[in-house]
């Protein structure tokens, strides 16, 4: 086993770095495998990607960043300030060493294999919520369909092939093309710009932060204790691990790091040589002057919009800056003016909410799920935009790993060490 041998064949206590999606289902699971947990996080729980997300749990749009017209689209926008896509024009060597990688990877055969790699966890994603909800995760999941809308048949051609060839590579999904008018009747708020719809059924949303704060709660009543403190290093000490705060020196048999777009800080020294960047993501939430019954996605602009608390929390943007980075009121203007002329009865003068969280996003488009060269340490993270659909069957699969000792075949092609 890939951590420390014991009498019983497993670890007894784990010490979890990161207090959002993953790092949290990763302490639920283990718990449920009878192991003591402590969760360390810098600034509490559900404070980075987890909190602001559009919310969906949604496996028939995990669709792989990186197909060919990805680098195309992303080579006009560096001279487009107000694109989706935004990468500045910064003297970094690391951004574009990743970007470089990221490049190569844009193909058909690296979409497909990212593509395949997903299938488990997207088969198991949402059965996987079911399992936290019906034992003692006390936060809704809402079943519902994520309708696509597009100015034309053309443009939904376009989302309708990325379907076709999820289902070539092995992952089917329901979906049904909308007229105007079944595309008005499924979403009261679409303007006359748009013409026609896809509807992907078999999906769920959430209130992300209120579910991973749900969970933490959860991890808590089951034992754990939940630190907020800085992690200044991890280290293996022969009988187990130690990992160290800028307040107290904890040990255990073995360490998850699952610090989303800030685990190459950690992880780097253990092995773990691909790189995560932060493709940071903004939302915002606006008042509606009729329901939204669900997820609305809207892909010419990028845009995802979700149901939230009497409102609408209006999702976008893709942008390469450091994790800490402030907000970008510029980036929150250019999403309000792609989708203004496409959705009516929204307050947009009225958004509240303003929020920018660090997607952590790898040049090959795969997760980063298993053991590090060192023993007792293991990584999770990396799943880009699909953290909160994944979220939960990644800690599942991961809490398996370390108490067995044995890769599960899902995994293999999410090896920290490729």
């Amino acid at each position: 086993m890939n951590g420390v041998e014991r009498l019983d064949g497993g670890p007894r206590s784990a010490v979890v770095v990161g207090a959002g999606v993953v790092g949290l289902s990763t302490a639920w699971f283990l718990q449920e495998r009878g192991i003591e947990v402590t969760v360390v996080d810098r600034t509490g729980v559900a404070a980075g990607a987890s909190w602001g997300n559009a919310g969906w749990i949604a496996p028939g749009l995990a669709i792989p960043l990186n197909e060919p017209s990805v680098l195309r689209y992303g080579l006009r926008s560096l001279f487009d300030p107000a694109a989706p896509l935004h990468i500045p024009l910064t003297a970094d060597p690391k951004l574009w060493s990743f970007l470089t990688r990221f490049a190569a990877h844009c193909r058909w055969s690296s979409w497909t294999r990212v593509a395949k790699a997903n299938l488990p966890l997207n088969e198991e994603s949402i059965e996987a919520y079911e399992v936290l909800t019906a034992n003692g995760v006390d936060a809704p999941t809402v079943d519902a369909p994520i309708t696509a809308a597009f100015t034309s048949a053309t443009q939904a051609q376009g989302l309708v092939r990325e379907l076709e060839r999820l289902a070539a590579a092995g992952q089917r999904v329901d979906h049904t093309r909308l007229s105007t008018t079944d595309l008005r009747d499924q979403v009261p708020l679409t303007s006359s710009a748009l013409a026609v719809g896809v509807r992907i059924d078999g999906q769920r949303f959430a209130d992300p932060g209120g579910f991973v704060q749900a969970l933490g709660r959860a991890v808590v009543a089951r034992g754990a204790t939940i630190l907020s403190s800085e992690v200044t290093g991890v280290r293996e000490d022969g009988a187990g691990v130690v990992v160290r705060t800028r307040d107290d020196t904890l040990t255990a048999d073995v360490a998850v790091l699952a610090t989303g777009a800030w685990l190459p800080g950690l992880a780097a020294r253990f092995g773990v040589r691909t790189p995560v960047r932060a493709g940071r993501g903004y939302s915002f939430t606006v008042p509606v002057r009729r329901p939204v019954p669900g997820p609305v996605y809207l892909p010419e602009v990028r845009v995802a919009c979700t149901p939230y608390r009497g409102g609408l929390r209006v999702a976008g943007t893709m942008e390469f800056r450091r994790p800490d980075a402030p907000v970008d009121e510029a980036r929150v203007d250019a999403i309000i003016a792609s989708v203004r002329p496409l959705l009516d009865g929204v307050s947009w003068e009225d958004r509240t909410d303003v929020w920018v969280g660090p997607r952590p996003v790898t040049p090959d488009g795969r997760a980063l799920i298993g053991a590090t060269r060192t023993p007792g340490v293991y990584v999770a993270g990396g799943h880009g935009m699909w953290g909160l659909a994944q979220g939960p069957v990644t800690g599942r699969l991961l809490a398996e790993q370390i108490t067995t000792g044995k890769q599960p075949a899902a995994l293999r092609e999410f090896d920290p060490l490729r």
